[in-house]
């Protein structure tokens, strides 16, 4: 909330942004990004040839193409190669006859974006992630702004998020040292927090600094230990309570008002994503769906708690089995609850890397499903009707019970003989059980080994990808203030409403104190870690909260080294230039520097025939004239 909140005061300066092209121009641009990489393969080749270091196909000549093709918006290349990217993976799936060629498209693509944002000066990069650009739609409409890191996001691009320029943003936003600003038309900036290396108290003790996404997760990890227990004293609440009228009780209260809190964030979370994102879906992730499923629950047993109270239990024996089965769901909610505390450890790479196995082990099951659910109609369907056959049957319940019974290795065979018609209900049942059990079981098994070789093969680019993911979805929906649940409610019943009443400066001003207020602990723990640990005198201490040290390329204290007493001897006796002529270009294959090499000697050969003919011309010209 508050999205009119475009005052920045306790940020730094603007850096210069980059040009936006108009939507029409952005896919012009990335129709010629496509034309080019169209040329560039014409046809399919191994995959390891385009995302190799030393590719003969992404030479540093095909690179400083593309950057060129952009003309005066060539910042914006690096985005319009991923949107390429994107075309042609659809492409890919609408035509599975060319589904290799588009697929070595595609990944050239992504591969030319992350090697074009590798040559960026180091004062560009936080522009050119950020910008967020729009372009035109199949259907002729403006697309919803987007960035070049939120597209590489939505599309789970390995290659391009974990280039360490692309993780060194991501970095610098969940440690706070960049910030994003909200602007108007949905437009954001990441800039430098300007008091980051302040090591003042009082600099640090600013209640935007909530928003950063290490302290956001932090501080929601508390709020679930204390959902956790409210939620524990609740379940227990039935087996402690002697009041026949079955009252609410503190944890109750608290609970249900904790998970309206959950609630409401995530609906504004999604509304807010759906409005800028093109494509919502891709930002609905695994905790995502846990989420509404906890906070449906809790709501459901709220409403049969609610039901249960409104009757009066002495008359109504309806109010005791409404009180019932409240409990009941709420009792259901337990394994999503505890299942969130996986959360608090995804900071570590096997966690992380755990997480997104069964996520995509999920995805891949969604084949399996189509496939059982397809064939379990038509099952259900015969075993109904042979039940109904003799004028009696016991329900479309009893028919599905058995299968899934069967499917979960527990089939009950002598049903079947006696409910269903021996033989036929026992030949269905059979079939059944060698479909579900012995064929789409073994599918389904096969898929859960290849998601989980996927992710294995490619650890490390996949739990980047996944901490680029968990950091820019909390900050991805704009919010100048952000209200953590489930002090959340105090912003939408009591702050909220005002902004449209007060002065921007007045309404502004008025979240500063109320947040101040609410969050003074966590604040002065976050100024003291900032101003004090952060800033640490210990190198150890630094070292460890800081990240790695920053990059010593080409400092010439580094290079070229001195020592205090030259009595002893020198270093640099021999320049740091001189020593490195000597070593090979191993960004370049042996094919390319054979390639290199040819063209050089084919410069050389075209001067010296110039040459020779400009000196035959004198020769003939001064014999002409004796």
């Amino acid at each position: 909330m508050g999205d009119a909140l475009a005052v920045e005061d306790q940020r730094s300066i603007l850096s210069v942004r980059s040009i936006v092209p108009e939507p029409d121009s952005v896919t012009k641009l990335v129709k010629r990004c496509r034309a080019l990489i169209l040329k560039l393969l014409p046809v399919e080749v191994e995959l390891s040839q385009i995302s190799d270091a030393t590719s003969s196909i992404i030479t540093p000549e095909v690179i400083e193409a593309f950057a060129k093709a952009g003309g005066d918006f060539g910042e914006s290349v690096p985005f319009c190669l991923l949107r390429a990217k994107a075309t042609f993976m659809k492409e890919a799936y609408a035509n599975p006859a060319d589904y290799d060629e588009n697929l070595c498209r595609a990944t050239a693509a992504e591969c030319l974006a992350r090697r074009i944002v590798h040559n960026l000066p180091v004062d560009r990069l936080e522009s050119v992630m950020s910008t967020r650009y729009r372009y035109k739609e199949g259907d002729g409409d403006d697309s919803a702004p987007v960035s070049a890191l939120e597209t590489a996001i939505d599309q789970h691009c390995t290659i391009f998020l974990s280039s360490s320029e692309a993780q060194h943003v991501v970095n610098s936003l969940w440690k706070g040292d960049w910030v994003q600003r909200n602007n108007e038309n949905m437009d954001i900036d990441y800039v430098p927090y300007e008091r980051t290396e302040s090591n003042s108290f009082w600099d640090h003790l600013n209640p935007e600094r909530l928003s950063v996404p290490r302290y956001q997760s932090f501080f929601r990890i508390i709020v679930w230990f204390v959902f956790l227990y409210v939620y524990s004293q609740s379940v227990q609440s039935p087996l402690d309570t002697l009041d026949p009228s079955r009252n609410w009780d503190w944890a109750e209260v608290v609970l249900y008002i904790m998970a309206v809190s959950f609630l409401l964030e995530e609906v504004v979370k999604m509304f807010k994503i759906v409005r800028i994102a093109n494509r919502p879906l891709a930002t609905i992730g695994f905790w995502t769906v846990v989420n509404f499923l906890t906070d449906g629950l809790l709501l459901s047993a709220f409403g049969l708690r609610v039901a249960g109270l409104s009757l009066d239990s002495s008359k109504d024996e309806q109010a005791s089995l409404l009180h019932f089965r409240s409990f009941q769901v709420l009792a259901c909610v337990a394994p999503l609850i505890w299942m969130k505390l996986l959360t608090v450890f995804d900071g570590y790479k096997t966690v992380g890397s755990l997480q997104v196995v069964v996520t995509r082990m999920l995805r891949e099951s969604t084949i399996f499903f189509i496939l059982l659910g397809i064939m379990a109609v038509g099952f259900v369907q015969s075993m109904y009707a042979l039940d109904a056959a003799d004028g009696e049957t016991g329900g479309a319940a009893i028919v599905v019970n058995n299968l899934i019974q069967a499917l979960l290795g527990s089939p009950d065979f002598d049903s079947p003989t006696e409910r269903f018609g021996y033989p036929f209900g026992l030949i269905i049942f059979y079939g059944w059980n060698f479909v579900a059990t012995i064929i789409l079981v073994n599918v389904l098994i096969a898929l859960f080994g290849s998601a989980y070789q996927d992710v294995t093969d490619n650890e490390t680019d996949e739990y980047l990808v996944f901490f680029a993911h968990k950091t820019i979805d909390l900050i991805r929906a704009p919010d100048s203030y952000v209200y953590i649940a489930p002090f959340n409610l105090i912003e939408a019943v009591l702050i909220a409403p005002l902004e449209w009443i007060l002065p921007k400066q007045w309404y502004i001003n008025l979240n500063r104190y109320v947040m101040s207020t609410l969050f003074f602990i966590p604040l002065t723990l976050i100024a003291l870690f900032e101003s004090q640990v952060s800033h640490s005198r210990s190198q150890r201490l630094r070292a460890y909260f800081s990240g790695p040290p920053p990059d010593e390329e080409d400092d010439p204290k580094i290079n070229d080294p001195t020592v205090e007493d030259e009595s002893e001897g020198v270093i640099s006796k021999y320049k740091f230039d001189d020593l490195v002529k000597a070593f090979p270009n191993t960004a370049l294959t042996e094919g390319a520097l054979v390639q290199k090499e040819i063209r050089s000697l084919k410069k050389q050969l075209e001067s010296l025939e110039k040459m020779v003919e400009k000196s035959n011309g004198g020769n003939g010209n001064h014999s002409k004239e004796k």
